[in-house]
């Protein structure tokens, strides 16, 4: 099996990587960070002995991209399954942000995403199951004021997964969106988990367990995973009650957790 995972060096894509490791899959790892990268890379092949191949790229660069597809050819590197991790949020409300940061939210998370799905899928191995997983988030069930650019770009990878997974279903492509909660991935998720108290903690999911049962339900063909009990009622619910209401809601346990953040 031979693994492309973006996004690779933080902390849900390192515990992918290590899954797959463990998996005895090959393993061709992408991320902005070079030394994070190195340094998984020799990692994995220490404690699993598989074959780690690792690019440092840029994907919201169509030109660092290339320069990576070029690398991947020269070395005729085909593909069974894709992990989109790759992705990224900046706490604070709309007006709180500058206006690159929140455009570089649907720059990486949306565009670069499709530019490497559509480079990867052309890159399949011919004649085998190719399997594609979208890391979306439980913000895509919500509006979400006060994250609403990161959660309506998860929203869209949800919606282009659903799609693209009827689109080529007959091409033996199977697509599964994950919509975790919060993950320990980064020091910024740690203290937003932390300001929202018991509501934060109880949506969070461990990092290990999820890279567990994605793979095991990506193969399994399943179209969506949503970890954690509580996490699965919340989006049940957000899909029944009124979107308006779920704003009200969401907005005012937001502003209670960060204080009015609308404007810096």
């Amino acid at each position: 099996m031979n693994v492309m995972i973006t996004g690779a060096s933080g902390g849900l894509g390192r515990a992918l990587a290590n899954e797959c490791g463990r998996r005895g899959y090959k393993l061709f790892l992408t991320d902005i960070n070079e030394d994070g990268l190195l340094c998984i890379k020799r990692g994995l092949e220490r404690q699993f002995d598989v074959p780690v191949a690792t690019a440092a790229c840029d994907l919201t660069n169509a030109e660092s991209v290339d320069k990576m597809l070029d690398f991947i050819d020269k070395h005729e590197i085909r593909f069974d399954m894709l992990l989109n991790v790759a992705g990224l949020d900046f706490e604070g409300g709309f007006l709180g942000r500058e206006r690159e940061e929140l455009v570089k939210i649907v720059l990486l998370n949306n565009a670069a995403t499709l530019r490497i799905t559509h480079a990867i899928l052309k890159r399949r191995r011919p004649g085998r199951p190719f399997t594609i997983v979208f890391v979306s988030s439980l913000a895509s069930m919500f509006p979400m004021p006060i994250k609403a650019t990161y959660a309506a770009s998860k929203r869209f990878l949800l919606d282009f997964a659903t799609s693209l997974r009827q689109e080529l279903k007959n091409e033996d492509v199977n697509v599964l969106t994950l919509c975790p909660g919060g993950m320990v991935t980064t020091h910024e998720t740690i203290c937003s988990i932390k300001a929202q108290g018991f509501w934060g903690n109880a949506t969070t999911n461990p990092l290990e367990g999820v890279a567990r049962n994605t793979i095991d339900r990506a193969l399994a063909g399943e179209s969506i995973y949503v970890p954690g009990m509580l996490n699965r009622v919340l989006s049940f619910f957000g899909k029944i009650i009124p979107r308006s209401w779920v704003a009200a809601v969401v907005y005012w346990r937001w502003k209670e957790v960060t204080g009015d953040v609308s404007m810096s």
